[in-house]
């Protein structure tokens, strides 16, 4: 059985120019991510991450190269039909959340159906429940997000990520305002979704939250230095455990 390729890019390239000065931000990436995939990416400050991120979202386009997602060649689509693909094939975590404050978890989980343009969706506070009691937000749904706790929030941007049943999940540093703790429960919950054969790419700079991936890649300068399978996954136990330890010598 052949393996669906959800990502694909050959010679993906990004410069920016500012003036006659030019950045490459991006160098010649080749990387193919299967259905089913759980990826971590890594790397410094400055290293590609957040570039790669864009245009994998279809938020931003390569400067050459080319770029597949779910087998749709993105490099020409025009800006509605990047809009387009991005409501239906990709589900966006981002650090801050975004969701609106003053409406309830459900009404910021139904908003993407709101605004999805295909007839796929009749039901979208049916589709949000569902998506809410999957990220253990069940007795949550009718609470203002503002009445929320940080983690609690970041579930109903998961859930708001999930709603479309997109082809990819793309997680832009979502344990980055959460206590450690909370980050693992987040983590594990990612884990959970990858089990039922979710597609995540999440970058992260927290290597004890990239060891709950399945396979880790590290940029460097713009390119791809390492990209391996984790051997030893994190567990949410082993987690819990290595942080037990690590504050135990405080707390006497």
């Amino acid at each position: 059985m052949l393996l669906k390729k959800v990502i694909e890019t050959k010679n993906l390239t990004r410069i920016f120019k500012n003036g006659e000065i030019e950045v490459q931000a991006l160098t010649n990436i080749d990387l193919i991510i299967y259905e089913g995939e759980f990826v971590a990416i890594m790397g410094a400050s400055g290293s590609g991450k957040s570039t790669f991120l864009n245009i994998l979202g279809c938020l931003d386009k390569p400067s050459s190269g080319d770029y597949f997602l779910d087998g749709v060649h993105v490099n020409k689509l025009s800006k509605n039909q990047l809009a387009d693909i991005r409501n239906q094939k990709i589900g966006f975590i981002f650090q801050s959340y975004n969701l609106l404050s003053r409406t309830s978890a459900l009404e910021n989980v139904a908003l993407p159906l709101v605004y999805n343009r295909t007839d796929r969706f009749n039901n979208p506070k049916e589709l949000a429940q569902k998506a809410l009691e999957l990220v253990g937000l069940k007795d949550r749904i009718h609470h203002k997000t503002n009445e929320l706790s940080g983690g609690q929030q970041q579930r109903v941007a998961i859930a708001r990520a999930l709603v479309n049943d997109p082809a990819l999940i793309l997680s832009d540093e979502a344990t980055g305002n959460l206590d450690s703790k909370t980050s693992i429960d987040v983590a594990d919950l990612f884990v959970q979704l990858n089990n039922k054969g979710k597609t995540i790419v999440m970058i992260t700079h927290e290597p004890e939250i990239a060891q709950f991936a399945k396979r880790m890649i590290y940029l460097r300068d713009g390119a791809i230095l390492t990209d391996e399978i984790i051997q030893n996954r994190n567990t949410k136990e082993k987690a819990l455990k290595d942080l037990e330890l690590t504050v135990q010598p405080f707390n006497k």
